[in-house]
């Protein structure tokens, strides 16, 4: 226990006075709940300038970089402003650095969101699920892979539907070909996909075309515009629905986005106009978080390197000023 001197002393000399009498130390420590060795400690010369026991005194450790209230309340109207309301600090510290501007690190802001009760799914659609992609299909540059897919779009008469056929870049990620029809037919997927290839210059030999099973995937006509094309078929396994995870991953993206119309479509025309615009976003806005959140288009065009160079010497700044 810790005690003042003047305490200490009074002590003493209550134990001198039994020890005096005729009792043993030990026992008269013992009655006064003290050990024998706590008074010989105390009887030492040294023991007589006070108590030498180092006492807990621990001082709270404060990081220097801290942010000040100031500059957390910029941090927060940042994050929840206009431009960035729908989008996770891992979306808003690149983009913000592409503008030469830093605010705080991506936990920072992730910590001030939790503080603010705000830690919570921001975009208007589902949270996100886990999706493997599979472990055959890699590419190294732009027009070696590319992986289609049809989705429903819903028509404004109950049981009819529209038909998005949506090609897409395994490399950038970008739509390289779209096109809504009022039905499925490997005849439509065909014409499209010979349409790619004129416009993008794919020659024989170049390129593979990944789907799932669906029969416009595997319809005659289409295996024969691939073959005379000379491109190579790719298709997951049967029964497996993530092995077509990148056409699956655009669509979710795109049919989540607040601009989905929340009534179905009128007609094809207006599903197509959708389409279309929907198609420039994700290839001209969207910051794809597979490619360093750069936009398909950038990394199609081999811009995505100086970008990311280019980020990287803001971090270093803030961090090394």
């Amino acid at each position: 226990m810790m005690t003042c001197t003047q305490q200490r002393q009074t002590v003493l000399t209550l134990i001198r006075e039994a020890c005096t009498a005729g009792a043993r130390r030990q026992s008269a420590c013992a009655q006064i709940g003290l050990s024998a060795r706590t008074v010989q400690r105390w009887l030492r010369p040294e023991g007589q300038d006070g108590d030498r026991r180092v006492r807990g005194l621990h001082k709270h450790w404060e990081p220097t970089n801290k942010l000040s209230e100031a500059e957390r309340e910029n941090a927060m109207a940042v994050l929840n402003s206009g431009e960035f309301k729908n989008l996770p600090p891992s979306q808003i510290v690149p983009r913000l650095a592409d503008q030469g501007c830093y605010i705080a690190s991506e936990s920072t802001l992730y910590r001030l969101l939790h503080r603010a009760g705000q830690m919570h799914h921001r975009r208007l659609e589902r949270a996100p699920q886990k999706r493997t992609k599979p472990r055959a299909l890699t590419a190294t540059a732009p027009h070696q892979i590319f992986c289609w897919d049809i989705t429903y779009l819903p028509a404004s008469v109950r049981g009819m539907y529209f038909y998005l056929y949506l090609f897409v870049d395994l490399f950038s990620r970008k739509i390289v070909g779209w096109q809504v029809f009022d039905s499925e037919s490997a005849e439509q997927a065909a014409e499209l996909l010979q349409d790619i290839c004129a416009r993008q210059g794919i020659t024989a030999g170049q390129l593979v075309v990944h789907s799932d099973n669906g029969s416009p995937m595997k319809g005659e006509t289409m295996l024969a515009t691939m073959q005379r094309l000379g491109v190579a078929p790719s298709r997951s396994r049967p029964s497996v629905s993530n092995d077509n995870p990148f056409s699956e991953a655009i669509f979710r993206t795109l049919k989540y986005r607040p601009d989905l119309p929340v009534k179905p479509f009128e007609n094809l025309l207006q599903a197509r106009r959708w389409a279309t615009n929907l198609a420039r976003w994700y290839n001209e806005e969207h910051r794809h978080s597979a490619i360093g959140f750069v936009t398909p288009n950038q990394r199609h065009a081999g811009q995505d390197g100086a970008l990311l160079e280019n980020r990287a010497v803001v971090y270093e700044l803030v961090q090394h000023p």
